[in-house]
């Protein structure tokens, strides 16, 4: 029986989210070892990957469980009690058998969060704090994303990937109290995209952001940190 299970992660103390020979530290290594334990043998699907240091409130992977693993609501229970406490099963959900929680993805949405204010120890592994932020030229050049473009000096090097262009879909900022929130929807993003875009947004101007868009002139900046980018959704 093919199965999504949606899962929500502080991804603070893991290297990223998909599987590594190297090491278990990781997301789906954690799950795959519980999995294993309870006698499921089926390889995770994620819909993609995180980062070091990025969270999720809703990761969606799928597994084939076996027969007797018809209970899911047990299943959820079980795996949340063995899981650790950084990793969460929101949700169990009976699939059809040609389910694909990557290919079947139609658009995935991510928030990045910024604080105004002077760091604090409780919040900082979840937010990224700035002392300076210009809200009014983030929410009018956060636009500038929306459409179909060529994010190719918009990611890391070394991704295995043939294309570089990506169709973002909604792309806007918003204030919550001390809170700066900017949320992007798009088909797919290539690796560190969203921290490069909001790196842009904190050091760029409009002219700026729309060479790196049109690869007329790649003005280098670092990504933005980890602690405060979200995979929030994935739509299907």
């Amino acid at each position: 029986m093919r199965c999504s299970l949606t899962i929500a992660y502080n991804g603070t103390h893991f290297l990223g989210s998909q599987q590594q020979k190297e090491t278990s530290n990781t997301i789906l290594g954690n799950l795959q070892i519980v999995l294993k334990q309870i006698n499921i043998d089926s390889k995770i699907v994620a819909s993609g990957r995180t980062d070091k240091g990025v969270h999720a409130t809703g990761q969606v992977c799928h597994i084939d469980l076996p027969p007797f693993w018809s209970d899911l609501h047990k299943l959820k229970r079980v795996l949340n009690t063995m899981l650790p406490p950084s990793i969460s099963i929101i949700k169990i959900k009976k699939e059809k058998d040609d389910f694909h929680a990557r290919y079947g993805a139609k658009k995935r949405v991510y928030r990045y969060i910024i604080k105004n204010t002077k760091s604090n120890p409780f919040e900082n592994d979840f937010i990224t704090f700035l002392d300076k932020v210009d809200f009014n030229k983030i929410q009018n050049n956060i636009k500038l994303f929306i459409g179909n473009h060529n994010f190719r000096y918009f990611m890391k090097t070394g991704s295995d990937i043939s294309s570089t262009t990506r169709v973002i879909y909604k792309a806007f900022a918003y204030k919550y109290k001390d809170f700066i929130i900017l949320n992007f929807e798009a088909n797919g993003f290539l690796r560190s995209q969203i921290r490069f875009m909001v790196s842009a947004l904190l050091n760029l101007n409009e002219k700026e952001i729309l060479d790196k868009l049109n690869c007329k002139k790649n003005h280098k900046i670092k990504p933005a940190p980890s602690n405060g980018l979200y995979l929030a959704k994935i739509k299907y």
